[in-house]
This record gives C-alpha cells, sequence and structure tokens, in this order.
C-alpha cells in the first residue's frame, strides 16, 4: 500500500544540474526523494539512467556520456543507485564543501557574541573556505562590530596577520566589556543611594580651617592650657557639649583631616596643607 501511494503524489520537478560543485549536494536530496516516492521499484539500471538524464551541460555531458559508455560496454555495474550517487557526488562535489564554507564565512557577523565566540566560529569557517592571508582578514574585519574595528583600525601599528587580528580583537572586546560591567555596577549603585557624599569647596575650606585651628589648640596642652584649647581655645567656638566630646575631637582629628584631603585634592587641589 505504501508503495502505491507514492504514484499518487506530487513530487517537484528537479532541476537540471550542469557539474556546478556548489549544487551538487542539492541535487542528490533531490534525486533520492524523488526516487524513493516514483521510483522504488524501478531497477538499479532504470533509476540511474533517470538522474543521468538531469545531468546536461558543460563539463557534466563529458562525464555523463562516459558513464553511459561503461554501463553499455559492462565495464561498470551498480549494485543501488546509491552507489552511483556517490560516484556523482565524488565527481563534481570535490568543491562544494569549500564553496559553502566561503560562502557562511561571507556572512559572519559578530552580533551579540563575545569576541572570542565569534574568533571560534569564524575560524571553523575559514578552515575549509579556501580564503588565507589578506583576503581573509577582511572577511573577519568586515564581521566584527563596528566600534571594535573602528579601534583597532586607529592604532599607530596595525596587525599584520590573522592571529595578531584575533588576539588585539579579543583583547579590546574583554576590556571594553570590563568598563561596560563597571559602569553597570556604578549605575546602580547610584540609583540604591549608595554613592559617596558630594563635598563641595565651601564645605572643604571651611572644615580645613576648622582643622587646622584645632590642632593648634591641642599644641597649647603643654603650656598648661586645658585639653584640647581650655576655655578660649577653637574648641569651644566649634561648641562642644561636654568635656569628654572636647577630649575626643583631638582623637578624631587626624582621620578628619586625612579624609578632606582626600575629598578635597581630588576636585580643588591641596586644601589642607598648612
Amino acid at each position: 500500500m505504501g508503495s502505491n501511494m507514492g504514484s499518487h503524489i506530487e513530487v517537484a520537478k528537479l532541476a537540471i544540474f550542469n557539474g556546478e560543485a556548489g549544487k551538487v549536494g542539492g541535487f542528490i536530496m533531490a534525486c533520492r526523494l524523488f526516487l524513493r516516492m516514483k521510483l522504488r521499484g524501478s531497477t538499479v539500471e532504470e533509476q540511474v539512467q533517470w538522474v543521468l538524464s538531469y545531468v546536461q551541460g558543460e563539463l557534466a555531458d563529458v562525464w555523463k556520456e562516459n558513464v553511459m559508455e561503461e554501463l553499455e560496454a559492462g565495464e561498470v555495474e551498480y549494485e543501488n543507485v546509491e552507489e552511483f550517487l556517490t560516484s556523482l557526488k565524488k565527481e563534481f562535489g570535490e568543491g562544494e564543501e569549500e564553496a559553502v564554507k566561503a560562502g557562511e564565512l561571507r556572512k559572519m557577523e559578530q552580533g551579540e557574541k563575545t569576541m572570542e565566540e565569534f574568533v571560534q566560529e569564524f575560524k571553523r569557517a575559514a578552515r575549509e573556505s579556501g580564503y588565507e592571508g589578506q583576503p581573509l582578514m577582511e572577511e573577519f574585519k568586515r564581521g566584527m562590530n563596528g566600534e571594535i574595528r573602528r579601534k583597532l583600525m586607529e592604532s599607530e601599528n596595525l596587525p599584520t596577520s590573522i592571529e595578531q587580528w584575533y588576539r588585539r580583537a579579543m583583547a579590546l572586546d574583554r576590556n571594553w566589556r570590563e568598563s561596560q560591567r563597571k559602569e553597570e555596577r556604578l549605575r546602580k549603585k547610584e540609583v540604591a543611594g549608595e554613592t559617596e557624599p558630594t563635598m563641595t569647596f565651601g564645605m572643604a575650606e571651611e572644615a580645613t580651617i576648622a582643622s587646622a585651628g584645632n590642632n593648634r589648640a591641642c599644641s597649647n596642652r603643654r603650656s598648661g592650657e586645658n585639653k584640647c584649647g581650655g576655655s578660649k581655645g577653637t574648641g569651644d567656638r566649634i561648641g562642644y557639649k561636654n568635656s569628654s566630646e572636647k577630649g575626643s575631637f583631638c582623637n578624631g582629628n587626624r582621620q578628619r583631616k586625612e579624609l578632606l584631603y582626600m575629598w578635597g585634592i581630588r576636585t580643588h587641589g591641596p586644601l589642607l596643607q598648612e
């Protein structure tokens, strides 16, 4: 019942095969489909002759004539049609894989992939594409993302080999992605309100004057004045609540001074020099 069903199913007509290497795989696949659907009960000789009827033009005609002469003379005999199709592929499919890989290489783009991922895919396609030297480097440059390509092209010493292009492109891509991650972390901190407090120039200057005055007040302890400036020292001017707070002021002064220095020097220069 299955063999009878095939004769009632419409199958697309095969295109003529003229021996072009890049088309032999598709031609053989179409032949197999038709043979299974329409010629399953035919003899091997009939199936081979049917395939040969679609082999026409250019170099294919010469090969076709040789095969037909060998069949008529009994010099060659195929056990099944698959054996014949295999010989057809060996004859015309030598450059097919190369043509397919070359086409794949010309379409490759980095897109969202990391440069490491793109390089590995590019290497696999390049291995059997027939590309090498400058043409291979041009295809690699074409496929990488524009920003990375621009930075490499603007560098003083351009890569001179495909391996150099691979290494420098991967290094640049890694650095760029790391900077993007750092920026994202800072952005998240800003959103969460975890950024450092901002010190204005006026705040830094005022704090510096107070800090310097307190240092002078603390140095007067040897002259018999009260700790941290006595009743009329800087400590009184800034308003201590009690003697404990007055005493702790000197202890924390150095840390405040260092912190103020770091804030001040970063934005306004050396404010804390005495």
